[in-house]
């Protein structure tokens, strides 16, 4: 379908990403299905969208009167049957691939044939996601970065079945939420996640192995390197747990151990210390 013919949007999973890409859609005037099968996660999502609605009135990025209007264009739900009603669909719970192929599985029985349906995956192989639904040349990954209404890239993710078309409209869609999409080739974890992960996961060892605190690696990589945040404090802010699933991903489908997770990483996640959504990682919140 078209970028232009595309007015309601359906948002699979009221977690961290599906909340932050529901507000970006509705921000920019597209009616959103935000749907989740939990009705005190979707409660969650949508006092959390408020409270980022505030935020960006008082930066000025928002007027106070379109605040009402954004939030009545999300319609929360744990009806699966809403989805039919949408133009386009995206998937983003979290990073286990039985998950969410079960949900775009549910996602693609009740959508419209010519309707795209887009995976918000970190890292998960595209291809493997498309070839589960009814129409891999209408699936694409369509990654956003953390926090979604702030960050500006959005990774479009082409598997080869993805057609021409369903590459162009998603690109149109995410430059009309104000965003700067960069299309990729489907890989283990893309270009952001290759590339970050290794990262993140050595200033893990750096800490595991005694060369600097966790304050030390993140003040050198902003302030030799020019980082806004660092790599500790990044991965505090993703989730520990997620950067593990993700190194994990790119591991087995890299069949690399370059990229396996550091056992530091792996401590604090057993331990339940899994970044800022526990208080607790490489620092206390």
């Amino acid at each position: 379908m078209p970028s232009n013919e595309i007015r309601t949007v359906a948002v699979l999973g009221a977690g961290t990403m599906g909340g932050g890409i529901a507000h970006v859609f509705a921000r920019s005037g597209y009616a959103v299905i935000l749907r989740d099968v939990a009705q005190d996660v979707l409660d969650r999502a949508i006092a959390t969208i408020s409270s980022n609605l505030d935020r960006e009135i008082k930066k000025g990025k928002v007027a106070a009167a379109d605040k009402h209007p954004i939030l009545a264009r999300i319609h929360a739900t744990t009806s699966a049957a809403r989805i039919a009603e949408t133009d386009f669909a995206v998937e983003a719970v979290p990073e286990r691939a039985e998950l969410k192929l079960a949900v775009l599985a549910e996602a693609d029985r009740a959508l419209r044939p010519a309707v795209i349906l887009a995976s918000n995956t970190s890292s998960i192989s595209i291809a493997t996601l498309g070839a589960a639904t009814s129409r891999p040349d209408r699936f694409i990954g369509m990654h956003f970065m953390n926090p979604v209404p702030v960050m500006e890239l959005v990774e479009v993710v082409r598997a080869p079945a993805t057609s021409e078309a369903t590459l162009a409209a998603t690109l149109d869609l995410a430059r009309a939420l104000g965003k700067k999409p960069v299309a990729v080739n489907d890989a283990p974890g893309f270009v952001a996640n290759r590339v970050l992960m290794p990262l993140i996961n050595e200033a893990a060892f750096a800490v595991m192995d005694g060369v600097a605190s966790p304050e030390a690696v993140d003040a050198v990589m902003k302030t030799g390197m020019n980082h806004p945040m660092g790599p500790l404090e990044l991965a505090d802010l993703i989730g520990l747990d997620v950067c593990v699933d993700i190194m994990d991903v790119l591991e087995s489908g890299l069949r690399d151990k370059k990229y396996a997770a550091c056992p530091l990483l792996r401590k604090l996640v057993a331990e339940g210390h899994l970044g800022r959504k526990s208080r607790q990682g490489f620092y206390k919140y």
